[in-house]
């Protein structure tokens, strides 16, 4: 009997203490599980959230001050182009306004381009109007004016203007930038003397037609040309002659060389001579 009860007492002691251990673990666990808890909060800011405010439409200097405000970042992550709103400003925002984040957190923008895209002049001469308003507007021009002139071309585009100058197909010009189309109206009921083109450029010989009241017809050039010597080239040669009488609308046709001695020389060769 002795023996069983020393034995039992033993026993007792040993489960008692592994009792204790197993609560000391227990709360040692649960004690850093709080801790940890706690310093995750801190961490992650847990419960402390911020609006994010518009900022769309402001420059990114000024986004980047409302956003530092509102304790928040910025990061440009692309640009596009858009002439519908101001050059340099926001256009899309992630996330959006008005959404709930964390303190800190990376507002993504998407940034309008802060200089107009350059564009390159159509070729529309000879096409109708409204096809040359429509090319226009798709290579991002707009079109101030249409001014009709007597031309037996009815309704087809005779030159492009920007203020008083002849714009050649070409030409760079900023998107956005306002043209205006002279269209052919029918053969007007007047006559004008043909004036003299010799040493004009081609763009130059079309304005000083179109002041008389007369369109360019057919143009030839003695060696062909490309786009970077174009303005090199000088009439030296048209038909009907320089004082010839026309009616108004009708056309007069050219040739055109970089010979500027044969240009300063040639005597325009007699109307009879079709050379077109």
């Amino acid at each position: 009997m002795g023996r069983t009860t020393k034995h039992t007492g033993f026993l007792s002691s040993n489960l008692g203490f592994v009792v204790i251990q197993l609560l000391l673990a227990v709360a040692v666990a649960v004690l850093l599980v709080l801790l940890l808890y706690r310093w995750l909060c801190r961490y992650t800011d847990h419960g402390h959230e911020v609006e994010v405010p518009q900022i769309t439409g402001l420059s990114i200097q000024e986004a980047d001050v409302l956003l530092t405000g509102n304790r928040l970042k910025m990061e440009v992550i692309d640009s596009t182009y858009s002439y519908k709103v101001p050059l340099g400003t926001i256009v899309e925002q992630t996330p959006l306004q008005e959404s709930k984040v964390k303190v800190g957190r990376t507002v993504y923008v998407v940034v309008n381009a802060r200089q107009h895209r350059p564009v390159v002049m159509p070729d529309l001469i000879d096409i109708s109007a409204r096809q040359a308003e429509n090319t226009l507007r798709q290579q991002g021009l707009k079109v101030a004016e249409i001014i009709y002139e007597p031309s037996a071309y009815r309704d087809l585009v005779l030159d492009v203007r920007i203020g008083e100058q002849s714009v050649a197909a070409g030409t760079r010009l900023t998107e956005g930038t306002e043209v205006t189309l002279v269209v052919g109206a029918g053969l007007g009921t007047g006559v004008s003397a043909v004036p003299d083109l010799t040493g004009r450029t081609l763009a130059e010989a079309r304005s000083i037609l179109l002041a008389g009241r007369l369109v360019l017809g057919a143009y030839e050039f003695d060696t062909p040309p490309d786009e970077t010597n174009m303005q090199d080239y000088v009439v030296y040669s048209q038909s009907p002659l320089a004082g010839e009488q026309l009616r108004e609308g009708q056309a007069v046709s050219i040739r055109l060389s970089t010979n500027l001695e044969k240009a300063a020389t040639a005597e325009n060769e007699s109307a009879e001579d079709e050379f077109f």
